[in-house]
């Protein structure tokens, strides 16, 4: 196993602009055997991990360079420091946070189990191995986890919604939520919707959200605009209908939100962030229960 060495995010990220809140540890060049590269990766401390012995809850996200710090990010932050400090100083619910940047132009590469024809893709399967078998050993040595996979999620958006719905289904063992936020269901015609429906049930949790106008909403190419984003959320509600089939209860196991008019942004994702680690949270034992309400619409 890799000898790492974490450093403060202040240590790394020398920029005076950083919007960083809280603990943040980075480690530099991070190597993956399994897809011959190297990335850091940065982990988000609870506010109490200083203060005792107590181990945590891990959820691993990906697209790490926009979670943490608008400066690091290309498209805008989630403000994952910010919303993790806040659930933790009003409502008691913490977790570690490990942050996976993406590779720049091998994204969608990593983040795609399947081969598009047109896109790219079919890298997956090899990223998700670098997460099980290479950084989830080293966080869990590293770091005071609750190694189980009651204890261990996965999140990302988009393309990071996608690989992390198929993560569930393909490493039951090793993750027990799941978050899918604004996914790409649409790749490789749509092969994650045979893939989940085969998968054997996975006791656990799924989150997915959407928004009404993911493609947009410009006055240039409104309807053509609209029509793709009602596609976009129409392929959320045929996987939560799928995933209702499997035996995920609404609300108990699965929760699906559709936010009105939200786009397909960073800013979205971050809207709606506190009520996704509320549904992952509320019965891990750690933090009181969260009751999973927002000012977001939901189907359920």
């Amino acid at each position: 196993m890799q000898t790492i060495t974490w450093q403060p995010y202040h240590e790394v990220y020398r920029h005076h602009h950083a919007s960083v809140v809280g603990i943040v540890r980075v480690a530099r060049h991070v190597r993956s055997p399994e897809l011959h590269n190297r990335r850091n990766i940065l982990v988000y401390l609870p506010p109490s991990y200083h203060n005792g012995r107590k181990r945590y809850p891990v959820l691993y996200m990906h697209d790490g360079q926009n979670l943490f710090d608008h400066v690091t990010s290309y498209a805008g932050e989630w403000g994952v420091d910010e919303t993790m400090e806040k659930l933790s100083q009003q409502e008691g619910l913490e977790a570690i946070v490990v942050g996976i940047p993406n590779t720049g132009e091998m994204r969608l590469e990593e983040y795609s189990p399947f081969r598009d024809a047109e896109h790219g893709g079919g890298l997956g399967n090899q990223y998700l191995a670098f997460l099980v078998n290479t950084l989830k050993p080293i966080i869990d040595r590293d770091f005071r986890t609750l190694p189980g996979k009651r204890y261990t999620g996965i999140m990302g958006s988009s393309m990071g919604g996608l690989i992390s719905l198929y993560a569930f289904f393909r490493y039951p063992d090793f993750f027990g939520f799941a978050g899918a936020m604004s996914p790409s269901f649409w790749v490789s015609r749509g092969a994650i919707f045979k893939y989940a429906e085969a998968a054997p049930f996975n006791p656990g949790k799924i989150y997915m959200d959407v928004g009404t106008r993911e493609l947009g909403d410009s006055p240039q190419d409104m309807q053509m605009q609209r029509a793709l984003s009602r596609r976009y959320y129409a392929s959320v509600r045929r996987m939560k209908r799928l995933l209702v089939q499997k035996g995920y209860r609404p609300v108990h196991d699965l929760m699906h939100i559709e936010e009105k008019w939200a786009s397909h942004s960073e800013s979205s994702w971050a809207r709606r962030l506190p009520d996704a680690v509320r549904f992952f949270l509320q019965t891990t034992g750690h933090g009181q229960v969260g009751n999973g309400t927002g000012s977001v619409k939901r189907e359920t």
